[in-house]
């Protein structure tokens, strides 16, 4: 049971985090905006801190570090034979451009 709740706890930290991450990210579209109507000159600040951008970028990763926390059911896939086909015709090389001159 507390196993299942910490899952929980997770997922939904989470996904409040990556809500927050999104919003964050659209805070930024107005300075975007801006900044590609003025060609890059007179841009006003950004209205927050450059240390919300570093915690919100840390959200980031927060899936690719999870999997190997979660411990999902191995299965096995049965082996295949390998099949050979026979060739109907040898192949035809026309032109080897890495083969020497002929005559040189």
């Amino acid at each position: 049971m507390n196993r299942t709740v910490r899952h929980l706890f997770v997922a939904a930290a989470l996904v409040f985090a990556q809500q927050a991450a999104q919003m964050h990210a659209l805070s930024h579209l107005k300075h975007d905006l801006i900044k590609a109507e003025r060609g890059g000159k007179c841009i006003p600040p950004v209205s927050h801190p450059a240390e919300q951008c570093i915690a919100y970028h840390a959200v980031d990763s927060a899936l690719p570090s999870l999997v190997a926390a979660i411990d999902l059911p191995r299965v096995t896939l049965p082996a295949l034979a390998a099949v050979r086909l026979p060739l109907l015709f040898p192949p035809r090389i026309e032109f080897d451009s890495r083969a020497p001159p002929v005559l040189s």
